[in-house]
């Protein structure tokens, strides 16, 4: 019997992804453990090995279209084995599309060649009826309609739904995009769930159409660039942190002129090690790589700033794991760097240049980016002096890092010149108040100003 080869999960929330690329030809002999080919997640480029040994064949999953999570996308069949090749088989997406649109709609699922997941099997689909059931919130809505709702902005209990049982379909985020949708009625929203709350029963904020936006502007004046999954990511989760996440912000000052002596120290004091370029020193510390562990540090200092909110407790972390923003073309990633406060400075230096330059490649695995208790936004390299960043869920801080540069201070009455640096810390006042959030960043003070507490 042939070995399907599915489209795997890579990723916490994946429901679909895309094959960027095919590395074996439809007929092409590949080994266990081959490279088959690579999958566009919303934050990195993941290759898939071959399942099992023989002829790659029925090749149905075409490279950039959305395919669903456990659908299958070729057959291998081992030496020897009998193939007929299906005059009826097809590339899975039209049938993906179709079989997603019929299926949301409760409709019929038009039969394959092969063994395609079922639609009750798919999450969110009611084996007996092949209906999409009701969310916890009581909104009725197809998959796709939901997925539209998030990427519009729009809030699901403000429209009416015209599928089966008032189910909320694409037709109607289609006509609510258009502003041609009208709100439900509050008894329409929650049939039989618990009441409302308000953030649910508020009027939705309707942002411009593609099209409203486009009438601005003169035709031939611009060109269009589709957005990739990961500038949608992106920016659906920037409006969600924006519109969930109560943020406030605390800015201060930091002298940097000690720890730029140390780190002079600490880069001279590097040993050499062969490299196939020659010798190199081992490591050689940035500025970013002192700010990582004094962050880190500082968590650990004031434990109760090292939290992440959810609805029903405080997470308390018991380490400081510090995500980096790192700009990458189309996008930004925040690898993370894991213990950040138990590691050495020349282990975090190497371990961040690593990360960074696989984040660039799109080659970072999902554990090496998803999670962590903060993270670091650094624009100082740009001579940017300050700036405030958004939170990135579940973090309940992040700290925007300017540039340091010569400035006037006063010291005992006196005018000096010091090389200083602004940082701001954006947080969470759900998990984070005022006065913590101001201590930890004292504590991040103290460490920047007194480096020689990094290292001991």
């Amino acid at each position: 019997m042939p070995t399907e080869v599915i489209l795997p999960k890579v990723d916490m929330d994946m429901a679909t992804g895309q094959i960027s690329r095919w590395f074996a030809e439809e007929g092409a002999q590949v080994k266990k453990g081959d490279v088959l080919f690579e999958i566009e997640t919303d934050k990195a480029a993941m290759e898939i090995d071959a399942p099992a040994s023989g002829v790659l064949r029925d090749v149905t999953g075409k490279e950039g279209v959305d395919i669903p999570v456990g659908a299958p996308v070729a057959w291998i069949y081992a030496d020897g084995e009998a193939y007929a090749a299906k005059q009826d088989a097809a590339p899975i997406s039209p049938l993906v599309g179709e079989m997603s649109a019929k299926a949301a709609e409760g409709g019929a699922v038009p039969p394959t060649s092969h063994s395609v997941t079922p639609p009750s099997a798919l999450p969110g689909i009611s084996p007996t009826r092949g209906e999409i059931g009701q969310s916890p919130s009581g909104i009725r809505a197809t998959p796709l309609a939901r997925r539209l709702a998030r990427e519009a902005g729009l809030a699901l209990a403000s429209i009416i739904g015209t599928g089966p049982y008032g189910r909320v379909v694409k037709a109607d985020i289609d006509a609510a995009v258009a502003g041609g949708a009208k709100a439900a009625p509050e008894a329409e929203v929650v049939p039989t769930a618990a009441p409302a709350t308000p953030a649910a029963s508020a009027p939705a904020v309707k942002a411009m159409s593609d099209d409203q936006v486009l009438k601005l502007f003169e035709q031939g004046s611009y060109e269009l660039v589709p957005h990739d999954n990961m500038r949608k990511t992106i920016a659906r989760r920037l409006v969600e942190a924006k519109s969930t996440i109560p943020h406030f912000y605390l800015t201060l000052d930091c002298e940097l002129d000690a720890l730029l002596a140390l780190r002079t120290q600490i880069n001279a004091a590097a040993p050499m090690k062969k490299t196939d370029k020659g010798e190199a020193p081992a490591y050689k510390l940035s500025v970013n790589d002192m700010v990582i562990k004094a962050m880190a540090m500082a968590l650990m200092a004031v434990p109760d700033a090292n939290a992440s909110w959810t609805e029903s407790a405080m997470v308390k972390h018991k380490h400081a794991d510090v995500g980096v923003a790192v700009s990458i073309p189309g996008g930004l990633i925040t690898p993370i760097i894991r213990h950040a406060d138990e590691k050495t400075l020349s282990t975090i230096s190497n371990e961040m240049k690593d990360l960074a330059s696989r984040a660039r490649s799109r080659k970072l695995k999902p554990e090496e980016y998803q999670g962590g208790t903060t993270a670091v936004s650094n624009l100082g390299m740009f001579g940017i002096k300050d700036f405030a960043a958004v939170i990135n869920p579940p973090h309940a801080t992040i700290l925007a890092v300017g540039a340091g540069e010569e400035r006037a201070v006063v010291k005992n009455g006196e005018i000096k010149i010091a090389t200083v640096m602004s940082v701001t810390l954006s947080t969470d006042h759900r998990a984070v108040d005022g006065a913590l959030g101001a201590e930890l960043l004292v504590a991040f003070k103290r460490l920047i100003e007194n480096p020689m507490g990094m290292l001991v």
